[in-house]
């Protein structure tokens, strides 16, 4: 089972519905804890709509600025929250998502699922204690 005839065309069929609820699935999560959205992301389109993972990674990058970008603009509206304390946390997350992108053809996708593994397992570390 494909998701798409090539990772630049679009869901189709069946697949369609799955795309969806692991879209809300990550926009939930996302917004309940101001983050983490791509977790179940990458997990329910590999293991659910049998996205290849590296295709699957892609598309999670792609998904979460709109999903961030929502969720913080709920967030500003409910709660309020000083942007210019954010400035320096947005400054890093640019130049480290502009590395990312340039390394990401040259990873091969076991390393990535890899680092995911540990960056989740030092979050709920982290979590936890």
């Amino acid at each position: 089972m494909r998701s798409s005839a090539d990772a630049k065309s679009p869901p189709s069929g069946g697949d369609f519905g799955k795309y969806r609820v692991a879209g809300a699935l990550a926009g939930t999560v996302n917004g309940l804890f101001g983050g983490g959205g791509g977790i179940p992301l990458v997990v329910l389109l590999t293991r659910w709509a049998h996205v290849a993972e590296k295709t699957a990674f892609a598309t999670c990058v792609a998904v979460i600025l709109p999903i961030c970008a929502v969720s913080a603009a709920v967030g500003l509206l409910r709660a309020g929250f000083p942007l210019v304390r954010a400035l320096p946390y947005l400054l890093g997350g640019l130049a480290g998502g502009f590395l990312g992108g340039r390394l990401f053809r040259d990873v091969p996708a076991v390393w990535l699922r890899r680092v995911f593994a540990l960056f989740l397992l030092y979050g709920a570390w982290r979590y936890l204690t």
